[in-house]
Parts: structure tokens; sequence; C-alpha cells
């Protein structure tokens, strides 16, 4: 009986134990569930991402064309907002934010509610400092600062970066981007986002329920970002402005000039361009509505769109006819009466005067049409068609930006398969001749082509990039080697078209003599273009100039402007005679900025020879012990 006593209070107080333990638990996870479950969410260890530099971009003397400057952002912390139909009013009135959007914004946020989102960036100092003193009433509202881009020129070939959009972020996340990072969207930019973008770093720090860090971690806390590498081109901005300047007002086209020696290209002008900046602020519809006018100012004429190259062409046509002995430098093909019968049908010449009888050279001289539509159908269509391709005026050069078209030259089973077309082809060979019908290629592709022919028959890939500087430095060929191929011509195919070029910018009647450039040999071919775009031929010049060596190609290129020996070749003379007149400064590598040196690049210490003890002299022998 006794005995029971104690085990009954035993009883007693752990059935009491239990009861306060589960009363505990019931008010701990109902009662204030809610309360503490938002001091938990409130209350933990955080990861910051810190961004990455990006990388900005130099030309060839590392005077910049993309910088980064300081910008002021407004971020959003969804976890603590308290008002939102306050705050959707706030952004709206402020930032043009509208309140379903923030609606969407949060709710695709909610699994991390304190994360900072970004809301509106490259904010007017002004406007920050008017709105800072309403933040109080926003705790969920804070302003940074970063940075953003600023384009030196309005250009195509940098393109621009902009936010990263849904599509993007499901697509790139698991390569460490954020909803709130920045991505290339077109030109370079896009093209080497891998080089230029760097690595974000993270920082740990836990915080409390207001996000103050409590600084309980002193060491190990971080992982600093690596920087993105810069980017130094070929380009020479000295050289872009002025072909800029002499590029005529109103008209639409293109100049291109590349150096011989290495493929890279120093000036890249389309026209009409747009100003890069503009995309790193919100657009008004007057900005947009320009952008997608008529004029296209967004296409880059160079790479994005494809003419018919008239008879820029011709030395492609030629050079097939020389390799397949069809003739030589003497042979004399039909004999132009302004124009040539073929079939049931006159082709006419430019020229209702006719030429008469030509040579391949003097074909090429006064640009004879009849010349080419003789030749063209004394061979086989697919024979030629290889040997477009192999001159690369058919795929795309492969030059570091992306969306570059391909050119387009027919073949037999286009004509059979696509045209539906079973009977003879003389006539469609005719047009394809000389650089019409159905031949597109792009202006990069004509002046990568007279590059290969100006460098002995060697093709070089187009670029821009020479090398990138920063935390490592690493050449266009380490990055991606330059395909490289040899013209399929040989030595006396080479000399004969050299010949030919010449002749066209220096011999009487050559259509290209707009071309003079004191001290060097200028080669080149003219060339107008029928197309669909307009009653006005499009107009062409590409040609070279000659030193002790090959200097650089220019193509001129304008839409619906007339013949390019008037037009377009006064243009391009005025570029040699830049370049030559400039060609020392050109040549003359800059010395790497202070700022972007490595231990390597540091000029040798000047050394203080080492002190040489005095010369010990031997002891002077008198006279009478000097050996006899």
């Amino acid at each position: 009986m006794n005995r029971s006593i104690p085990s009954l209070v035993f009883r007693i107080c752990l059935g009491v134990l239990i009861l306060t333990l589960v009363g505990a638990l019931f008010r701990l996870q109902v009662v204030r569930g809610g309360y503490y479950k938002k001091i938990a969410e409130s209350n933990f260890v955080r990861i910051r991402r810190v961004v990455a530099t990006r990388g900005e971009i130099f030309d060839s003397k590392f005077r910049p064309i993309v910088t980064n400057i300081p910008s002021h952002n407004l971020y959003l912390t969804s976890g603590k907002i308290a008002n939102l139909p306050a705050l959707g009013k706030f952004l709206s009135a402020n930032f043009a934010i509208k309140p379903e959007d923030l609606r969407k914004l949060v709710v695709a946020q909610r699994f991390k509610t304190y994360e900072e989102i970004l809301l509106a960036d490259n904010i007017p100092y002004e406007k920050v400092l008017t709105l800072s003193e309403r933040l109080d009433e926003f705790p969920e509202l804070t302003f940074h600062n970063g940075t953003t881009r600023s384009y030196g020129y309005p250009n195509h070939f940098t393109g621009y970066v902009g936010r990263i959009d849904e599509k993007e972020y499901l697509l790139y996340k698991d390569e460490d981007y954020s909803l709130n990072a920045y991505l290339g969207k077109t030109g370079l930019e896009r093209y080497y986002e891998v080089l230029l973008r760097g690595t974000d770093g993270k920082e740990i720090i836990q915080v409390d329920a207001s996000g103050k860090s409590l600084e309980f971690f002193r060491e190990n806390i971080s992982v600093p970002p690596q920087n993105g590498l810069s980017l130094v081109l070929s380009i020479d901005n000295d050289l872009q402005s002025y072909a800029n300047d002499v590029f005529p007002a109103g008209r639409k086209g293109c100049i291109i000039v590349t150096d011989v020696k290495t493929g890279g290209i120093l000036a890249y002008l389309s026209k009409p361009d747009y100003d890069p900046n503009v995309f790193m602020h919100s657009i008004s519809p007057e900005v947009w509505a320009e952008l997608n006018s008529p004029n296209r100012p967004l296409m880059d004429r160079i790479i994005h769109a494809s003419y018919p190259p008239g008879s820029v062409f011709k030395p492609v046509t030629g050079s097939k006819g020389l390799e397949t002995g069809v003739i030589d430098r003497n042979t004399h093909l039909a004999s132009c009466v302004g124009g040539m019968r073929i079939g049931n049908r006159f082709f006419k010449c430019w020229t209702s005067r006719g030429h008469g009888s030509l040579s391949i050279v003097d074909a090429h001289r006064v640009s004879c049409d009849v010349f080419f539509y003789d030749l063209i159908n004394r061979m086989d269509l697919d024979a030629v068609y290889a040997h477009a391709r192999a001159c690369g005026v058919v795929d795309k050069t492969g030059i570091d930006l992306p969306n570059e078209r391909d050119g387009f030259y027919p073949n037999t089973a286009y004509y059979r398969d696509q045209r539906k077309i079973r009977g003879g082809l003389n006539g469609y060979k005719a047009n394809l001749a000389i650089g019409q019908g159905e031949v597109l290629t792009t202006p990069l592709q004509i002046n990568t082509f007279f590059a290969a022919v100006a460098r002995d028959g060697l093709w070089i890939q187009p670029h821009l990039l020479v090398s990138t500087i920063g935390r490592s430095r690493i050449t266009r060929e380490q990055v991606q080697p330059l395909h490289k191929h040899r013209l399929p011509w040989k030595a006396s195919t080479l000399q004969i078209i050299h010949d030919a070029l010449w002749a066209v910018t220096n011999a009487p009647g050559g259509t290209a003599r707009a071309i003079n450039v004191p001290g060097t040999t200028t080669y080149g071919k003219t060339g107008s273009a029928e197309n669909y775009m307009g009653k006005m031929t499009h107009a062409w010049f590409t040609g070279y100039i000659v030193t002790d060596k090959p200097e650089i190609v220019v193509t001129v290129f304008m839409e619906n402007a007339g013949g390019g020996g008037g037009v377009c070749a006064p243009v391009a003379n005025k570029i040699f005679n830049y370049y030559i007149g400039n060609l020392k400064r050109i040549k003359t590598p800059a010395p790497i900025p202070p700022q972007f040196r490595t231990e390597e690049d540091a000029p040798p210490a000047e050394q203080t020879p080492p002190e040489v003890p005095p010369e010990v002299l031997p002891a002077e022998t008198p006279p009478e012990e000097a050996p006899q």
C-alpha cells in the first residue's frame, strides 16, 4: 500500500510534465505558429550575391569603346511589404510599374521573399534624392549603387546588354544567372558574353528580422567575384570616325576596312545606325518607333543583309574560267554589241554602245557583261557553284558576331527541284555570271574575298577581337582558332586577276579611275546591281592598296545609289588616302595601359652595373729581369 503512493506521485508528475510539454508545443505551433514562422524566416543565414564587374571594350590603341559608369538602381524585398496597394501606387506614379506587374513579381518571388529584386535601373540622381525621403514609408524599397554600360559612339558591332527576361532566365539559370542579371543581347556583347560577364561572388551573412547583418561571422564569409575580361578589338576609333564622316548623309549602306595581313577589321560602319545607349534606359514610344522605322537602323547591313553583288562578283566567274582552261589571259570571247542574244532573249550590257571583243583583263577594266555571259555558258553550272563556295561568297564568313547571314548561289538542283525549270539554263546562268539573278552576298563576304585575293589567295576568317585584357590575357587564336584556306586558284590565275583589278583603277577607261592614292598601287572593282528594292541600282566598290606589301581592303556599299564607280569609289578613295596619311600612327602598337599590365608587360627595371673591384695589375718587372 505504502509502495503505491510514490508510484502514484511519479505518474501524476509525469502526466503534468507531458501536459505542459504538449501545451507548450500547441502554443508554439498552433497559437503563435504564424508569429514564430515569421521570426524563423526573418532570422537566418543568407547568401548575398556580389555582382562581378562586366569587362569593357577597347579599340586597337586601348581607347574606350564601351565602358562601365555608375548607376542608381531600385530594389524590392518582397518579404518586407506591409501595404501592397500603397506600394503599387507609389511605383506606378514614379517608375511606371503597373500594379498588376508588381503583383506578378511578388508571386514569382514568393519562395525567396528576402532576396532583393531589381525594379528600376539607371535612375537619375536627382530622382533618387527626391524619392529617398519617402522610403521610410516603404522599407521594402532600397536604392543601391551599381554600374551600367556607356557606348562611345553609335555602331552595330558592339551590340548592347539588357536585363535578363523570363525565357532567358529559364535557359541560363543553371549558369548562375540571377533574376537581376544583365546579359549581352546583340553584337560582341552577346558573342563574347562568357568572357565579358565574369563570375559573381558570394557573401555569407546572418541577419535579424529587419535584414541587418548580425556580424557573427568574422572569417571565410565571402567568395570574391571574378570580374569579366575586357576586349581589345582590331577597330581603330579614328578610322571608324573618319569612315562615319565621309559616308554620304541620308544614304543606307556600309563601309568595311580590313587589315590584309591579319584579317582584323579596322572600321565597321553600317548606315543608318543607332545609339546602343538608348537601351540602357526605358525606351519611349517615339524612340521605339524610330528604331523600327522603314530605314531599319537596327539592321546590320554588313552581315544581316544580303544583296545582289553585281559586277564585284565578276572576279569569281572570271577566275573559274581561268582555272578550267576555258580562257587564258589572251582569249577574246563574243564581241559586245551592247548585249548578247541567248536563246530568244537579248541580254543587255550596261552600255548600249558595246565594248567589242575583249580579254579577261579588259572585260574587268570596263566591266563588260557580255564577256561573262559568254564565259559562264561555256562552263558547268554546278562547277561554278562549287567554285563560288570555295571563294567564300556563299557560306557565312564566321566573323565573331551573332546571326550572320549566308549568301546564296544556285545550282542545278535548285532550278530543277525548287524552281521546277525543265528547259535550258543558259539565260539564268548569264545573270549569275555578273552577280545578278539569284546571287546574293553580304558586303562582308565580298570584302573577305577581295582580302584573300590581295594576300595571293589566302582566305582568313574576318574578326574583331584581338585579345582580352584584365585578369587574363587571351589572344583571338586561343579563344577560337581562325579558319584559313587557300582559294582554288593557280598562281597564274591570281596574277591575271590582280592585273584585271589593277586595270580597273589605273588603266584608261577603268571604271574606278576615281581611286588615286599616291605612294601605293591600287586595285579594285566597281559594281551596280539591279534589285527589287527600288529603281536605282545598288552601288558597290571593293578594292585594296599595296605599298611594299598589301595594306587594307575597303568595301563601300550603298543601297539604291546608282553606279559604284561614281558613288562608292570616291568614298573609298578618301579612306585609302586617310589610311596612308596616318599609316605610322595606325600601325604603331600602343603601350598597354598600366592598369592592365601584368608582370610580363612591365618594362625592365634599370639595372646598376655591379661594382667591379679595381683591376689588380701585375707587379712591374725590373728591366734587368725581363725575358730576353
